[in-house]
């Protein structure tokens, strides 16, 4: 392994020795308290859903638990071990190791929901439109793209690199997405409160 892959964002090794060393600092242990809180309240029936950089797959796997057939996708090895061992064996989920930007055709317009945490904020931030038509081309017309958008600042450098929401929405937007809701959510976990908000947005072309 090269002293530039173990940095590179675009390398799986950077990710992998992250989970490693114990510095996987975006995750959280548990499902994301926004996302329990849509499936108590049943904000969407359960469908097809992709989550890319689905890391250890906490929340794949509470939106799995809940009748969501859930395709997670991460690219490093030790969060998809992971995922495996922990995905209930009941639950409707395929687990791929597979790198976001070349995902097979043949899950284009397969989803009915895009779950997005912690992986828009990771990925290389010239790679971000490149990210915006993978998502807009797996989502069915009418599919929603459901993202929590951080770290909402300026600062220099990442990961996580820093977010502009309205960024985000204007990237979505070019590709056929209407936004249909934002929010400050309440329930963000504690370091993160007021660091990141809540977007809902629907792919209204084919």
């Amino acid at each position: 392994m090269t002293q530039q892959n173990s940095n590179d964002v675009n390398h799986p090794s950077k990710w992998e020795l992250d989970y490693q060393h114990g510095t996987a600092g975006w995750d959280i242990g548990t499902p994301t308290p926004v996302f329990q809180r849509f499936l108590r309240e049943k904000t969407f029936p359960p469908g097809r859903m992709l989550v890319p950089g689905a890391g250890r797959g906490h929340d794949a796997r509470e939106f799995a638990r809940h009748g969501f057939e859930v395709v997670a996708v991460d690219f490093a090895r030790d969060a998809v071990d992971a995922m495996r061992a922990l995905m209930d064996d009941a639950s409707r989920h395929e687990i791929l190791h597979h790198d976001l930007f070349q995902l097979p055709k043949e899950l284009d317009a397969s989803f009915d929901y895009v779950l997005e945490y912690t992986c828009f904020c990771a990925i290389d931030p010239t790679r971000r439109g490149e990210y915006a038509d993978v998502i807009a081309r797996v989502l069915k017309r009418c599919g929603r793209y459901i993202a929590l958008a951080l770290p909402l600042d300026e600062h220099v450098g990442g990961p996580p690199f820093a977010v502009n929401a309205d960024d985000l929405v204007a990237l979505m937007e070019q590709r056929g997405l209407k936004l249909l809701h934002r929010e400050i959510p309440p329930d963000s976990i504690t370091p993160r409160k007021g660091r990141e908000e809540l977007l809902m947005m629907e792919k209204m072309v084919e």
